[in-house]
């Protein structure tokens, strides 16, 4: 057996034993001990977590980071593997940045040279641009643990000028316009909110003594269909999820007319799909409810896209528009 191929399948052995000894292993794969001392020297020095134990009863074992066993891909796999973790370059703060670096600097030099040429060559062909944003986002990995875990976090989060500690119970991370946002059960709120990771700027387990919500079945895929269904509002009876009189505010019902322009305008924002429907020719409306509070946003972004949007109901909605407009007007005067 080659040295190469020996070093592949000690590699798969000690990940599947976790434990061994040089003897065993010497054994197994009919070499010396002193062959296997220094193939496992060679597996450390590549990365592969092995730890020793002196003693009768000692041997090795494997941390408890495990070492994938290798895996072939085609050259075309290959190069889409490497471009997708490439993207993520433009992201200062990920949850596993350094992680997915080390892995990408892997990836690339133990590939074959000319599929490197290849990859060199699209470098500056192929790219997933991100605004550039100076916002920070230091709790990434305690979030997405917490969305995993079923834990509740105390945050200090600010909006609209007002700066409060809010329980909450995460159901995921996600990245959208170079900025990343949190999912989650707001427990002063008594509802699914999401929240923007650079406003949350201290993140601790909560004390308080709050029993977590089953929220297994809610991610990020279908969060919009338990919001729709009244989650926000406290109506899945069952799941702890009322919330005390007059924590929401008011809803209101929201009706406006798009044009093909104003639908185009709507697809690109993350709250849409929850309210955003299409008709068969391109043109579409804004139907659903939304918090009263929220009016002055909605007012703002309908006023970006003009005429290409209507708004029939509500009358609130209408008269924060004109608010708007009226200020505008008043600045440039």
């Amino acid at each position: 057996m080659s040295k190469s191929k020996r070093l592949l399948e000690l590699m798969m052995t000690v990940n599947r034993k976790r434990k061994f000894t040089v003897r065993e292993l010497a054994d197994e794969f009919g070499v010396s001990a002193r062959t296997i001392l220094r193939d496992l020297q060679e597996l450390s020095e590549l990365g592969v977590p092995l730890y020793s134990q002196v003693g009768p009863h000692g041997g090795y074992q494997v941390l408890k980071e495990r070492i994938l066993p290798p895996i072939a891909f085609t050259e075309e796999e290959a190069v889409a593997i490497f471009f997708a973790s490439h993207a993520l370059r433009h992201y200062e703060y990920l949850p596993f940045k350094e992680e997915s670096v080390s892995a990408l600097h892997k990836f690339y030099n133990y590939m074959p040279g000319d599929v490197r040429d290849k990859i060199d060559d699209l470098k500056n062909r192929i790219d997933f641009v991100i605004p550039a944003r100076e916002a920070e986002f230091p709790y990434l990995s305690i979030l997405l643990e917490a969305a995993v875990e079923q834990k509740v976090l105390l945050i200090g989060y600010e909006s609209q000028g007002e700066h409060r500690l809010r329980p909450v119970q995460p159901v995921g991370i996600y990245a959208a316009g170079g900025l990343w946002y949190c999912p989650a059960y707001c427990f002063l709120r008594g509802g699914l909110r999401v929240f923007r990771c650079d406003r949350i700027d201290s993140v601790t387990e909560d004390a308080s003594g709050l029993t977590p919500l089953d929220l297994r079945r809610v991610h990020l895929g279908n969060r919009h269909t338990f919001e729709a269904e009244g989650m926000a509002e406290g109506q899945q009876e069952g799941d702890g999820l009322k919330p005390e009189p007059g924590q929401d505010g008011n809803r209101l019902r929201l009706r406006v007319e798009l044009t093909v322009k104003g639908v185009q305008a709507c697809e690109g924002e993350m709250w849409s799909s929850s309210l955003l429907h299409v008709d068969s020719d391109g043109t579409g409306r804004l139907e659903g409810t939304v918090p009263e509070r929220d009016l002055r946003y909605f007012a703002g972004f309908l006023i970006g896209i003009g005429h290409e949007a209507t708004v029939q109901e509500p009358a609130e909605l209408v008269k924060e528009l004109r608010a708007v407009l009226e200020e505008l007007l008043e600045k440039y005067s």
